[in-house]
């Protein structure tokens, strides 16, 4: 699978030591509050394993699945929600975790679905952010790495539902775009 890849942006190791960082910032951020982290799925779901177990804080976690990919390189700025009801936030710290900030539409969408249910506070953390002008403005409070607007996979994050277990951050061959399912 790794074949599959252009190149290699950001190994295991050079992940797991921002995740540290990360993971530092909030627990002292949030020490003394109430924190209810909302990972994003599918996509967060090694991030936020990785980074939740060095988070140094009692904490509640929810999940939200929702869909704006739709198995295409680009978003189709359609969120779709899987759930009925969001998560129960009311008057918590809520820190939203996401794998990537692209155009803005996801977490844009989450963000306004959230704050109808009157958190205390909404922060959003995410692994990767695009240097790109955004469909949506949304602002990472905390932010693993800057990219540029390329396609990547692994660590969670996949093309048509592969790479996701790969344990690096690269960008995906086009070619592997361009062919038929």
């Amino acid at each position: 699978m790794q074949g599959d890849l252009e190149r290699v942006l950001f190994d295991e190791r050079t992940i797991l030591r921002r995740l540290d960082e990360i993971a530092a910032q909030i627990s002292n951020d949030y020490r003394d509050r109430d924190l209810t982290v909302i990972a994003v799925l599918n996509g967060s779901l090694v991030f936020m394993a990785d980074l939740m177990r060095r988070i140094q804080l009692p904490l509640r976690l929810d999940c939200l699945s929702v869909a704006s990919y739709h198995g295409k390189a680009e978003t189709s700025g359609e969120v779709i929600f899987k759930q009925v009801a969001p998560p129960d936030v009311k008057d918590r710290h809520v820190l939203i975790l996401d794998d990537i900030l692209d155009s803005g539409h996801t977490l844009a969408a989450i963000r306004e679905k959230l704050e109808t249910a009157h958190p205390r506070s909404i922060r959003v953390c995410v692994l990767l952010s695009k240097r790109k002008q955004r469909a949506r403005e949304v602002d990472a409070d905390y932010l693993g790495f800057e990219i540029a607007d390329e396609f990547v996979v692994g660590y969670g994050l996949d093309y048509d539902e592969r790479y996701r277990n790969l344990p690096c951050i690269g960008v995906l061959r086009k070619e592997l775009m361009a062919q038929p399912k």
